[in-house]
């Protein structure tokens, strides 16, 4: 299900146009609107023609504390009534215009898209730094994503549990910076806190069963096996009893050698049931995964950039095994790999199903928060070493993207997500007018 959202809808009219047949329209839509998964609409109940009107409006969505405004231009209006209700509001603004009625031998009957226009021009010279605006029949659906991703991180716990990972600097995360970005607050725990919760013997048995199902476990011993079926149940335990929504671990050295076994399978395993864990303490790649999760995103998934073949104009989307078990591509078979940390690794493995996907972070970097985004398509490959990963061919071409996110200093893990989500990221980034880059 997609994240929950509050949005408020005022329809704004002018008598020296068509005003009736335009609230009429406008009315009609309702019904269409109220069919968007998980919104929780105010709408504005009498046509907005006066300034107290207004102002009488702005009261009511103000009160009601919706996350963003869809300001509908039914005609021409006067230019008073978007600027007082922005104001009141400071929330994000979508101005919708109606579609011009059949003309009918008189004047023009709307003049809906000069009133989006009069709007967009005295909020921008306002101050406004961004307004996002369509001429259609319906709002743009892509919006209320985005603005699902700013709600998602506003109200976000995040947990940094250890720190992140040694020598992986560009992974720091600047806890009063991101805040006042995005809203979002970073805790912190002890490794322990995440393997040290009680686990029964039936409720490790459910994953116990689970595990010995999917995975070959030839390379792992039986105790290794019952220690990751026992942390699928302790992480789920520690997240949810702490009301985490995204979580970073620092997974080595310090993992094995306390535990016995890193972490990765078990994040594997339970990250198909839409939790979302990012390896090496990378709490801004968490974050990322948050965004992604409020749009209903596939399980995503955190990978290095890897393996650039640039004759072949492909990379491999790789990590060491964490990758959501249910991403598989149905064709290999997964295993439980001890490959890294002294026989303590315990990763999954397997190759990621082909389709179209995007990459995305979510990064900060010289004082600036930033989201690099781009397409491809995940094509079959063999199985043909440990971790899990996807051999991916991009829209521009594998240098183009690789210099990009080189040359903007971007850290060294991305968020694959199956689908194309270019656009509602374009104005998650507008909407918070963060840096947009792409190739």
């Amino acid at each position: 299900m997609k994240g929950k959202v509050k949005i408020g809808l005022v329809c704004l009219l002018r008598k020296t146009f068509d005003y009736e047949s335009a609230w009429k329209e406008f009315k009609s839509k309702e019904a269409e609107l109220k069919k968007i998964e998980n919104v929780d609409w105010v709408i504005i109940d009498e046509p907005v023609i006066e300034v107290e009107e207004a102002k009488k409006a702005a009261d009511k969505l103000s009160s009601e504390l919706v996350d963003g405004v869809i300001i509908t231009s039914g005609t021409f209006h006067l230019g008073h009534l978007a600027l007082i209700i922005e104001e009141k509001l400071k929330k994000p603004v979508h101005l919708w215009g109606l579609p011009e009625a059949p003309y009918d031998g008189g004047k023009i009957r709307y003049n809906s898209a000069c009133g989006v226009h009069l709007n967009k021009s005295n909020l921008f010279k306002a101050g406004v730094k961004f307004v996002h605006h369509v001429v259609a029949p319906l709002p743009d659906v892509n919006w209320i994503d985005a603005l699902r991703m700013v709600k998602a991180m506003e109200i976000a716990k995040i947990a940094l549990v250890g720190s992140r990972a040694q020598g992986f600097f560009n992974l720091a995360f600047d806890e009063l910076t991101s805040f006042k970005s995005t809203g979002a607050m970073l805790e912190y725990y002890q490794i322990a806190d995440m393997y040290n919760q009680e686990v029964s013997d039936e409720e490790a048995k459910k994953y116990l069963d689970e595990i010995k199902g999917f995975f070959n476990c030839d390379d792992v011993n039986d105790e290794q096996v019952k220690k990751v079926a026992k942390l699928c149940v302790s992480i789920k335990k520690f997240v949810d009893s702490n009301h985490i929504d995204a979580l970073a671990v620092r997974c080595w050295p310090e993992y094995a050698q306390s535990y016995g076994i890193a972490p990765c399978a078990a994040m594997s395993i339970i990250a198909k049931e839409k939790y979302l864990l990012a390896c090496e303490g990378d709490a801004m790649l968490a974050l990322s995964m948050l965004a992604c999760k409020a749009l209903d995103i596939e399980t995503p998934y955190s990978a290095d950039f890897s393996q650039v073949d640039f004759e072949e104009d492909t990379a491999l989307l790789w990590h060491c095994g964490v990758a959501p078990c249910n991403l598989t591509n149905k064709k290999c078979t997964p295993t439980l790999d001890t490959y890294f940390a002294g026989g303590k690794g315990v990763t999954t493995g397997f190759v990621l199903k082909e389709g179209d996907f995007n990459i995305v972070r979510i990064d900060s970097a010289l004082g600036k928060t930033r989201i690099f985004a781009e397409k491809g398509k995940a094509v079959y490959m063999d199985k043909l070493l440990k971790g899990t990963y996807a051999k991916g061919k991009f829209d521009k071409g594998v240098k183009a993207v690789y210099d990009t996110l080189l040359d903007n200093g971007f850290a060294h893990h991305v968020v694959m997500v199956y689908g194309d989500y270019i656009e509602k990221f374009k104005l998650l980034c507008k909407i918070k007018g963060w840096e947009w880059i792409e190739a």
